[in-house]
C-alpha cells in the first residue's frame, strides 16, 4: 500500500511539474508578442481589450464547465485584485522596452517579499538559510537588473522588482483573505480590474493628453488609439494564453505539493530567454544568466525550507 501512494503521489508530481512547463511555455510565448502590441497602442488600451476578451472566455466556459465566477466575499476578493492588478501593469509596462526574461527574474523575487512581509507583517520567524536566501536573491536582482558600470540605478532596475513585491503581496492575500474563493473567481477579479485600470488610463489620457513616443516607447502614455489586426490578434492570444496558462498553473498548485509546484514555476525564466532567442535573436548576457541562477537558488531554499 505504501508503494502505492507514493506512486501517486510521484504520479501527481509528474503531472504538475507537466502543467508548470505548459504554462511557462505559453506565457514566456505571449509575453514575447507584447512588444508588437506596444508597438500599435497603449498599454491601458490592451488591458482594457484584453481583459473584454478573457472574461468573454470565461464568461462562455462558465455554464458548460460549472464555474464559480461570483465571490463568497467581495471586499477581499477586490483587495487581492487590486494589489495583483499593480502588479501586471507594472510588469507588462516594463515589457514594452525591457527582455522578458529579465522583467520575468525581478517578478520572481516575489517569494523573497513573501517572507520579509511575513516576517515584519506578520511576526513569522526567519531562520538563518532563510536570510541567506534574501541575500542571494538580492545579489542575483543586481545582476540581472543592476545598472551597468558608470550607469545609474533607474526605472529599468526598479520597477520589475517592485512588480515582485506587488505580486508576493497579492500571493499573501490570496492565501490569507481568499482562503474560500474559487480559482476562476479570482481569475475573474483579476482580469475585470485590469479592464476598470485601463479604461481608467484610456479616460485620464483623454482629459489631459501627453506628447507621446512612436513605437513602443511610447506604450505608457499612448491612450486609445484604431485597432490595428496585429493588435486584435496579438491582445487575443494574450487573453487565452493567460486564461489556459494560469488554469494549468492552479492545475498544478491543486494536484501536488505546492513546495515542489512552486521549485517548478523558475521554468519560466529558461522559457522566457529560450522565446526571446527563437523569436527576437536576443541572448542574455552571462551576468543576467548568473543573476537568474541566484534567483532560482534563493527560491528554492525558501521554497524547501518551507516545507
Amino acid at each position: 500500500m505504501a508503494n502505492v501512494a507514493t506512486n501517486r503521489v510521484g504520479d501527481r508530481t509528474l503531472a504538475a511539474a507537466v502543467a508548470i512547463l505548459s504554462y511557462a511555455t505559453i506565457i514566456g510565448f505571449t509575453d514575447n508578442y507584447v512588444r508588437v502590441i506596444a508597438a500599435d497602442a497603449g498599454l491601458w488600451q490592451f488591458h482594457a481589450t484584453r481583459s473584454v476578451m478573457a472574461l468573454a472566455i470565461l464568461a462562455a466556459l462558465a455554464v458548460p464547465f460549472g464555474l464559480r465566477l461570483k465571490p463568497v466575499r467581495w471586499r477581499p476578493v477586490l483587495a487581492r485584485s487590486l494589489i495583483h492588478g499593480c502588479a501586471m501593469l507594472i510588469y507588462f509596462g516594463c515589457l514594452a522596452f525591457l527582455p522578458v526574461a529579465e522583467v520575468a527574474a525581478g517578478l520572481f523575487t516575489a517569494p523573497i517579499f513573501v517572507l520579509l512581509i511575513s516576517r515584519f507583517a506578520f511576526g513569522h520567524p526567519v531562520g538563518p538559510f532563510r536570510i541567506a536566501a534574501v541575500a542571494i536573491g538580492f545579489l542575483g536582482v543586481i545582476f540581472v537588473l543592476g545598472p551597468a558600470a558608470g550607469e545609474k540605478v533607474g526605472a529599468a532596475t526598479v520597477l520589475p522588482v517592485a512588480a515582485g513585491a506587488l505580486y508576493a503581496l497579492g500571493n499573501i492575500a490570496t492565501k490569507e483573505w481568499c482562503a474560500g474563493e474559487s480559482a476562476e473567481t479570482l481569475l475573474a477579479g483579476f482580469f475585470a480590474i485590469l479592464g476598470l485600470f485601463g479604461l481608467i488610463g484610456m479616460a485620464l489620457l483623454a482629459l489631459w493628453p501627453v506628447a507621446v513616443p512612436a513605437g513602443a516607447e511610447g506604450f505608457v502614455l499612448r491612450g486609445w488609439a484604431p485597432f490595428t489586426g496585429p493588435f486584435l490578434f496579438w491582445t487575443f492570444v494574450q487573453a487565452a494564453g493567460s486564461l489556459l496558462g494560469v488554469g494549468l498553473m492552479i492545475h498544478a498548485y491543486q494536484i501536488a505539493d505546492a513546495g515542489r509546484v512552486a521549485i517548478f514555476e523558475y521554468v519560466i525564466l529558461p522559457a522566457s530567454a529560450l522565446w526571446s532567442y527563437l523569436i527576437w535573436d536576443e541572448v542574455i548576457s552571462l551576468r543576467a544568466g548568473l543573476g537568474m541562477a541566484l534567483i532560482f537558488l534563493a527560491g528554492l531554499i525558501i521554497v524547501l525550507r518551507r516545507r
